[in-house]
């Protein structure tokens, strides 16, 4: 029994020692935390570091692709118009001189086939000219579907209509407008070699914050659930991929082919 005026000790060293171990355990959790958030943080860095240097390296493959490809139908179209075109327009000028010491009755056919060698020497210039990157970037894209349009009408294959829905569509720059182009060109081509179709329409509206640009054919179609890609659409999709555009199919067996492209607007 604590006896009168015996001081009372009011100090635990075991409570003092509890908190004191409590203490540490938190800062140590607290320091785990912190290290793992850290670690966390450093290792999303690390993630999206690698994903978005993935994404310049394959922007930069498609790139070089794309210039590759362009390089190379700008070649062509340059064979064409110096070499094809200037034998095309040699042998016009051989059919003139034939045609002007011929006999009467051989005259309408000689006419004939000058017509149809200045048709094809006009359609040479035409295709040499849409195959040029720098004709293609000079003219704009409005300018070079209205020649490519043209030109197909004269090819007689097939029925083609264009249809500007707004007067002056903005585009990023030229190089956009040699990709879309590219991709209608593709289309245009695929119609031509598969679709069996008559009609080839393309249109150009505003929709939304969008370009739209919608081409489409009444030819024969495909299953989309059941057809594997050809090099075409790869082409198509990777191309539209680069200007931040997306390309959408729609098609049925027997009820043509639709491709709509969403070209985000320039910001203004």
């Amino acid at each position: 029994m604590l006896q009168t005026g015996e001081p009372i000790i009011s100090t635990d060293p075991e409570r003092a020692l509890l908190l004191y171990m409590i203490g540490v355990i938190l800062l140590v959790t607290a320091l785990i935390i912190a290290f793992f958030v850290v670690f966390q943080k450093r290792k999303n860095k690390i993630l999206m570091d690698k994903m978005q240097e993935k994404q310049r390296f394959e922007k930069e493959l498609a790139n070089s692709r794309v210039e590759i490809q362009e390089q190379t139908l700008k070649n062509v179209g340059q064979e064409l118009h110096d070499n094809i075109g200037q034998l095309l327009s040699y042998t016009n000028m051989q059919l003139n001189l034939v045609n002007s010491i011929a006999e009467d009755d051989l005259r309408p056919k000689l006419e004939e086939t000058k017509r149809v060698l200045g048709e094809a020497i006009e359609e040479v210039r035409s295709l040499s000219k849409s195959l040029n990157r720098d004709v293609i970037s000079n003219f704009g894209l409005v300018s070079s579907i209205e020649n490519e349009v043209n030109r197909l009408n004269k090819l007689k294959s097939l029925k083609a209509t264009f249809s500007l829905m707004h007067d002056s569509p903005q585009f990023k720059d030229s190089g956009d407008e040699l990709i879309l182009f590219r991709i209608i060109q593709e289309f245009f081509s695929n119609t031509l070699k598969y679709a069996e179709a008559k009609h080839l329409d393309i249109r150009m509206e505003p929709y939304n914050r969008y370009i739209l640009i919608t081409v489409e054919d009444d030819g024969k179609g495909f299953d989309n659930d059941n057809y594997e890609a050809g090099s075409g659409l790869i082409n198509m999709k990777s191309r539209a991929k680069l200007i931040n555009t997306d390309l959408e199919f729609t098609t049925k067996p027997g009820q043509g082919v639709r491709m709509r492209l969403f070209y985000p607007i320039a910001d203004s």
